[in-house]
């Protein structure tokens, strides 16, 4: 469990090394334990994806520290072409935060950090899987609205000009 005395950073990632690669992934499949219908098919999707949204979205790939060890991330894209919207908007293609480091305000950190970056797009747009309900409720709170479902997953976009 996290050390309550522990300070949160939220910075940008440098790079994508292994040993970071590896940890991003370990994140990624602790917070859709339980939900592996929208966690891809296991590690070796996880690692594919996550090097694609790195190499998508390098300058709003966003992480949480505390001290050394990263619990969270977010990766936010400023050049994200939407063809529901027909043109280019935010996006956020992924987030998560480690299960055991959940619940202390770290995605919150994150979502501000991300929303912030995304200030300037004129809309951003998620999707999340149907079943969710705890990422669905964060994102209405931050003013996400539902507007389509395709398959399992529900889009969700927010105007950043309102």
């Amino acid at each position: 469990m996290p050390e309550e005395k522990s300070e949160v950073k939220i910075e940008k990632l440098q790079r994508l090394d292994q040993e970071t690669l590896e940890r991003l992934i370990e994140i990624y499949m602790s917070a859709y334990e339980g939900m592996r219908e929208y966690g891809g098919e296991g590690e070796s999707y996880a690692k594919r994806y996550l090097r694609w949204c790195w190499g998508k979205a390098k300058d709003g790939f966003f992480v949480a520290r505390i001290e050394d060890k990263i619990v969270g991330f977010i990766v936010c894209d400023k050049d994200w072409y939407s063809k529901y919207e027909g043109k280019t908007v935010g996006a956020i293609h992924e987030f998560a935060v480690d299960k055991a480091y959940q619940g202390h305000g770290i995605g919150h950190r994150l979502m501000d950090k991300c929303l912030e970056y995304l200030k300037d797009t004129g809309r951003i747009e998620l999707w999340v899987g149907e079943k969710n309900y705890g990422a669905i409720r964060f994102y209405e709170k931050y003013g996400f609205r539902k507007v389509g479902q395709h398959g399992i997953w529900i889009r969700m976009v927010k105007d950043t000009k309102e």
